[in-house]
């Protein structure tokens, strides 16, 4: 994906208020990111757009969020970037990983494989989850916890992203898994990604918001569903996953911060789930819950 032109939208804010300028900044970006720049202190949130951004418009939403998370107004900084393929870059610097039983590697990796590991081939690219990110990660050290004790045989992977947890519970368990994503193009790049392997007798990609598409209704009740999305879409979605969960059943929630896990744990208990396990992952969390 060659970016012809570019505009890099910045700033810093406490942690706290990390999720309120993200949301701020994304309709005008195609891509976000928020990193930490002091140890216990502030965070840097980043975004990333074709077009210059209308100044008013962001810098409105900008005060707004401040207003809302109750701190200062931050600087807004805007800046051009040179023409990049943000892909081909971001492939360069993808290198294989594990993650319990997990083997996530690029397509263009030809070294050696890890005795007994299920390998998934999956590229760096626009939808989101390669297995680098603390909270895909979490997701599947807690898939590999499960299946050292439970067979799962209804999954559903709400928000699917690039489709790797879908993957993984398929392979794991070889039985179907329901995908679903609110972007088109995450369920574009999360279909090919079944196909690349082999998978796709096992699952498909549709597009959803929450529980919307009539497939993922109709495919529980489930026994497994892997969420990894962001704090407040996932406390929205508390009541529709426990209509659409069996008794019993198993919820892995990531995509929070430390700091939203109280707000998070307590919608789902609220929602007759109970806590039975967290992975904690440079300050992301990732909750397994039970119903």
């Amino acid at each position: 994906m060659l970016i012809e032109s570019g505009w890099k939208l910045a700033l810093v804010t406490p942690e706290a208020a990390v999720e309120s300028f993200a949301m701020a900044l994304e309709p005008f970006c195609y891509g976000l990111s928020a990193f930490e720049i002091e140890e216990g202190g502030a965070w840097r949130v980043e975004g990333f757009a074709v077009d210059m951004p209308p100044h008013a418009s962001v810098s409105a939403a900008v005060a707004l969020a401040a207003l809302q998370a109750g701190v200062p107004e931050p600087a807004l900084n805007c800046v051009p970037i040179p023409a990049t393929d943000w892909v081909a870059e971001t492939q360069k610097a993808f290198q294989p990983l594990r993650a319990g039983r997990y083997f996530i590697r690029p397509s263009h990796y030809d070294g050696p494989v890890p005795a007994g590991a299920i390998t998934l081939t999956v590229d760096a690219g626009a939808a989101f989850g390669t297995g680098e990110h603390a909270t895909t990660k979490g997701c599947l050290l807690a898939l590999d916890q499960l299946a050292r004790r439970r067979k799962f045989t209804r999954a559903l992977d709400l928000g699917c992203g690039s489709g790797i947890l879908a993957m993984a519970m398929a392979a794991t368990w070889r039985r179907p898994v329901v995908a679903g994503d609110i972007d088109p193009e995450a369920v574009g790049v999360a279909n090919r990604n079944f196909h690349i392997n082999r998978l796709t007798p096992l699952t498909r990609a549709t597009v959803s918001r929450g529980f919307s598409a009539r497939v993922l209704r109709a495919g529980g009740p489930y026994d497994l569903i892997t969420a990894n999305i962001l704090a407040r879409p996932l406390i929205h979605l508390a009541g529709d996953i426990r209509r659409n969960i069996a008794p019993g059943g198993i919820v892995i929630l990531s995509g929070l911060l430390s700091h939203q896990e109280n707000m998070v744990a307590a919608a789902y208990r609220a929602a007759a789930f109970q806590l039975v396990r967290r992975i904690n992952i440079d300050d992301w969390h990732t909750l397994i819950f039970t119903r």
